[in-house]
């Protein structure tokens, strides 16, 4: 199991956890049978690379471990042929991918601009359009809950928060639904390049949005994007504005649906717990953070060794690649008691890394727990009971479910529910 392809099976991405336990069974850190990338699992040595920004680049974040460089590492050092290389490597751009100083400056923008009394102001519009939208499934009985409601209500909160244009919301949703998600498992689909990608056709709809709150500003995040000035006194140049402007708004977009999708299983299929959820509200906090560990939407992610340096006092050389396995550290039996159970108020639960840790800890994880929050609370509140059809995806005993093909995201493809109303006062 754990000499097999995790970039390409088809099996892992539908059941990754097996894959990770039998890597973990040969130590925190293990290099696969015939492949040029450290696969790590261990909780501690994941957060020890997370935060050691100086030895480990994120350049691969998005293209993945098992991507060839575009250059042969030479030397102790490799930053300088790392950043020669940059403009070669998928998403090298994107300040996911970022390192330094380039990273510190975007980075530092987007800190500025979600912040709690921004998300605080939009969760009026949150709490609002959830209603609506469990209101309309709930009235026909059931849905498929990605499609139907997680794809639209992530891309709608959104653009409401940075202020993309009412006209333009139904398609950029219609984009992203017909896109592969990132990390897909074929290679041809694993790109940034083609006019319909998300992130190419919506970077001239963005060079508009600056251009237009440039002249004219208004009270919304791109306006503020759109003036925004470096600690140091500098401007973005346009072409920073644009990038930071599309990844803001289609970055976290798979995470957060696939996390209402992901919670919603564990609400349904774990006894008593979605009655508990209803009786006491104030859970479903919990309830989010213990999703995220056992079941987060980001299974792994990437980095590249450029110095000479180690991992949990392993050496490791400059050029070295790196799967940080997210998945299996959230499971880790040396960090977690009974880590593949679901336990509602596990200890220090908030420590897990389903949005990273350190430099690159994920800037939408506040949003992401405000909607996912608010729209559950709202799915309890209409329903006096939810199900998964049965028809689609078998009894609780032997259920069936389709998972995204990628070795990135975590999250079902489809997710059909039956919904009972919640008796009128």
């Amino acid at each position: 199991m754990e000499d097999r392809d995790y970039f390409t099976d088809y099996e892992i991405a539908r059941e990754p956890y097996p894959f990770f336990e039998a890597v973990r069974s040969h130590g925190p850190v293990y290099q696969p049978e015939g492949r040029d990338y450290l696969i790590v699992t261990g909780f501690d040595e994941t957060v020890e690379i997370l935060n050691n920004n100086r030895d480990f680049s994120a350049i691969i974040g998005l293209a993945g471990a098992a991507a060839p460089l575009p250059f042969e590492p030479q030397g102790s050092d490799i930053t300088e042929q790392i950043e020669a290389a940059r403009s070669t490597i998928l998403g090298g751009d994107q300040v996911v991918n970022l390192d330094d100083d380039p990273h510190t400056k975007l980075r530092s923008l987007m800190n500025r601009l979600f912040t709690p009394s921004r998300l605080k102001s939009n969760e009026a519009f949150i709490a609002e359009y959830s209603r609506e939208i469990v209101r309309n499934v709930v009235a026909r009985g059931g849905c498929d809950l990605i499609k139907d409601v997680a794809t639209p209500f992530v891309t709608m909160v959104i653009a409401d928060l940075l202020g993309v244009p009412v006209e333009d919301r139904q398609h950029f949703m219609d984009l992203i639904e017909a896109s592969p998600a990132p990390g897909n498992l074929d290679p041809a689909l694993n790109t940034h390049e083609g006019e319909t990608h998300p992130m190419v056709a919506m970077t001239g709809h963005f060079y508009r949005y600056i251009s237009e709150r440039q002249a004219a500003p208004r009270d919304d995040i791109l306006s503020e994007l759109a003036h925004a000035e470096y600690s140091d006194g500098t401007r973005p140049t346009m072409m920073d504005l644009m990038t930071l402007g599309v990844f803001m708004f289609g970055a976290g977009q798979d995470t957060s649906a696939k996390l209402l999708g992901n919670a919603m299983r564990y609400i349904i299929d774990v006894p008593g717990l979605q009655d508990s959820l209803r009786a006491d509200p104030s859970q479903i906090p919990a309830l989010i953070e213990e999703v995220l560990r056992i079941e987060g939407s980001t299974k792994q992610t990437a980095r590249l060794a450029r110095r000479d340096t180690t991992i949990g006092g392993r050496p490791v050389k400059a050029g070295t690649k790196v799967l940080l396995g997210l998945a299996g550290a959230n499971r880790d039996p040396q960090r977690w008691e009974a880590p593949a159970d679901f336990i509602l108020d596990r200890p220090k639960i908030k420590e897990h890394v389903a949005f990273g840790r350190g430099k690159h800890t994920c800037a939408g994880a506040p949003l992401a727990r405000v909607e996912v929050r608010v729209i559950l609370e709202e799915f309890l509140k209409q329903t006096a009971n939810i199900e998964i059809d049965e028809v689609f995806h078998g009894a609780p005993d032997n259920r069936t479910f389709a998972f995204e093909p990628s070795f990135i995201i975590r999250g079902l493809s489809e997710l059909r529910v039956k919904l009972a109303p919640a008796a009128k006062a």
